[in-house]
């Protein structure tokens, strides 16, 4: 499920466009506001460090015009459970151009939510996909 284009896209909110550039790269469109400054992100998903079915990293990079650029990184580790499976994730952003000057603690808390975001989406869309 982590690396179905339609579960992905579903689950990256603002998402307009998804395709897979090659095995492990996907080009991308999102449009999100952050802070107070919107904007529409070209770029690529690139996942790495694929160790199926335990872990794998997942980075972006989106270039937003005047609005500047933003980087972001999740290690994604997989346990399985009596339940099932458990997702966990470590994740980090950077922001640059005038997302930037909107400040670490803004930002940060931005990135975090941006992050959990996609994963409530991601569990939502696999709950859905198995009903």
């Amino acid at each position: 499920m982590l690396q179905n284009i339609d579960i992905l896209k579903a689950s990256i909110p603002g998402c307009e466009d998804l395709i897979w550039e090659n095995e492990t790269t996907l080009r991308t469109i999102v449009r999100a506001k952050i802070g107070p400054v919107k904007a529409r992100f070209k770029g690529k998903i690139i996942l790495s460090n694929i160790n199926p079915p335990k872990s794998y990293t997942i980075s972006g990079e989106g270039q937003g015009g005047v609005s500047g650029f933003a980087k972001g990184k999740a290690d994604v580790t997989l346990t399985e459970t009596p339940e099932g499976c458990e997702l966990s994730y470590s994740a980090s952003a950077n922001f640059g151009g005038k997302l930037a000057q909107m400040g670490s603690r803004l930002l940060n808390s931005v990135a975090k939510k941006m992050a959990d975001d996609f994963f409530d989406g991601f569990v939502t869309q696999v709950t859905n996909s198995k009903t």
